[in-house]
């Protein structure tokens, strides 16, 4: 414009070049602006997507959502060996989410790994970061197959892990206090309220697929014994030793918790009454045979109670139904499995 304004003034004609020059410098910062303006939409979309998470995979999954227009992506992985942390979030499903879970786990003990930093594992192509912004706070990796993360969707993963990185900070926090809550003091073993919790859910999911599942109720014998005879502080060390022999027998998927004194809940997901009446008689031995602190083996043993879920059972009975079991054992001689 000042080009054009001297040339009036000079009653002549403005130089073409000179218009030309101040429009493409006018287009490239009209599209720097346009550029900043939709960055500034996404980052705002990231805040309210992750401000609506609380947990670790709520965090990863809103995290994702809002990554895979602008990076495509297979899997989504967070490792944290400090807080014992592992999550992977998969869009793949059959092999290929095997396939990719199965990569994932190996990248994360791979010497690259420790580092911001590519490569390839086969068919594909794995971009890590070391989250360096807080204390413990792990390595992300973004897997893809097929076709390298380039280096403009590097930036853009840079720019936006630097936006989660807070609130990872926050979900880690959340989840630290989340298992404190929801653990037993004295075994460490799930409490009564988070089994309460899981075991709604693992009976919907029962019921919409007609998975087979089947719930234990177990009790210590002779632990008053054990109790009057060597104190309650010898107590706390079986029911530690019991807890950690328990926990060593059973599945991840599975849910143990100490609902109380003497008493623990075992819920088995996809397992049937047969399958789990192996598992008890094995829970039996092992417990019987449990060199006991002060007391040596041979002196405790434990009943268990099960019941296979059907559909029609509700949640008060099936516990009921599996209770009836379980004083059937006690009834029986003790240290034995029954069912109903």
């Amino acid at each position: 414009m000042d080009t054009l304004h001297a040339a009036i003034a000079d009653n002549t004609e403005p130089s073409p070049f000179s218009s030309a020059g101040n429009m493409n410098s006018l287009i490239v910062e009209l599209e720097h602006y346009r550029r900043q303006s939709e960055w500034l939409s996404m980052v705002n979309e990231l805040h309210a997507r992750l401000a609506g998470a609380v947990d670790m995979p709520a965090m990863l999954e809103a995290f994702s959502v809002w990554l895979m227009p602008l990076v495509n992506h297979d899997l989504l992985a967070y490792n944290n060996v400090e807080r014992s942390r592992r999550h992977l979030l998969c869009s793949c499903h059959g092999p290929e989410r095997r396939q990719a879970m199965a990569v994932a786990k190996e990248a994360f003990s791979h010497p690259e790994c420790s580092e911001s930093c590519c490569w390839i594992s086969g068919d594909y192509a794995i971009q890590s970061w070391q989250l360096n912004q807080f204390s413990g706070s792990g390595i992300l990796l973004v897997l893809r197959k097929g076709k390298k993360i380039g280096e403009y969707e590097n930036q853009l993963l840079a720019k936006g892990l630097q936006i989660l990185c807070e609130p990872l900070q926050r979900a880690l926090e959340y989840e630290d206090l989340y298992e404190q809550a929801s653990r037993d003091a004295l075994t460490g073993l799930m409490n009564r309220r988070v089994f309460d919790e899981r075991i709604a859910s693992i009976l919907a999911r029962a019921e919409r697929h007609g998975h087979p599942v089947t719930l234990a109720c177990m009790d210590l014998d002779k632990f008053k014994q054990i109790n009057d005879t060597y104190g309650h502080g010898t107590g706390d060390l079986v029911l530690q030793a019991v807890s950690t022999s328990m926990e060593r027998m059973v599945r991840s998927c599975d849910i143990l918790a100490r609902m109380g004194g003497d008493e623990f809940m075992l819920i088995m997901p996809d397992t049937t009454l047969a399958a789990a009446e192996v598992l008890a008689n094995r829970l039996c031995q092992s417990i019987n045979q449990l060199d006991l602190p002060g007391a040596g083996p041979g002196i405790l043993g434990i009943s268990i109670g099960l019941v296979e879920w059907h559909p029609g059972l509700d949640k008060k009975q099936w516990m009921q139904k599996t209770d009836e079991a379980l004083y059937k054992a006690k009834a029986e001689g003790r240290c034995r499995v029954c069912t109903m």
